[in-house]
């Protein structure tokens, strides 16, 4: 087993202690962000299938955010090397019905450190504080997250609540998470989709006129 396997295993058993000896090994052996966030996906992936079938609850999600957190602060100084200019405005949350952070805080983490202000809506927003942080802070994209199943139909929720409020034609909407895929970014009316951090930055800079 690879490091960067012991990293995601370590990660999906909630092992914290190992997860963040880990990462610092991944770091001083000089493997790139890259390949280190997208292990961080594949934990997030596998943490949030075990939550379904019900092998993992609650009080387990909540733990893995907060090993989540702590890999980030560690990563902040590879990710954040010099503070850039502002480029855009981003809102981004994870919908109502799920409170996981996991990957949500590394994404909020890159975005500012390539010149994003980030408005971070934290996690179970129900529809309404999407439309109300657009009204007040007039982004130019909104970022949804869900690891679960279920936050998909919050999704919609979420999208059609902002169509309603006439705010769509004023925003991009992307999403991310586990359960997300082309179908559900069709499904739910986004315009669209990320499976990872690399994703979904290129995505946003390309709407904001950034290559």
């Amino acid at each position: 087993m690879s490091l960067v396997e012991e990293f995601v295993k370590a990660i999906a058993d909630l092992r914290e202690k190992d997860a963040l000896e880990l990462v610092k090994k991944l770091i001083e052996q000089g493997v790139d962000l890259s390949t280190i966030l997208d292990g961080i996906r594949k934990a997030s992936d596998i943490i949030g299938r075990r939550f379904e079938e019900g092998r993992y609850f609650i009080s387990d999600l909540i733990m893995a955010g907060e090993i989540l957190r702590e890999i980030t602060e560690i990563l902040r100084p590879i990710i954040v090397k010099e503070k850039p200019k502002k480029i855009g405005t981003v809102v981004i949350g994870t919908v109502q019905g799920d409170i996981h952070d996991i990957g949500k805080n590394i994404v909020v983490a890159v975005l500012e450190a390539n010149g994003f202000e980030v408005i971070d809506l934290g996690v179970d927003v129900p529809p309404e504080k999407f439309v109300e942080a657009i009204r007040k802070h007039n982004p130019q994209v909104v970022g949804l997250s869900c690891l679960i199943t279920e936050g998909i139909e919050s999704m919609k929720k979420t999208i059609d609540a902002i169509k309603a409020a006439g705010l769509k034609e004023k925003v991009k909407i992307i999403i991310g998470g586990g359960r997300v895929d082309e179908g559900a970014c069709k499904y739910v009316g986004a315009d669209a989709w990320a499976r990872d951090v690399q994703t979904g930055l290129r995505i946003i800079k390309e709407w904001v006129g950034v290559k």
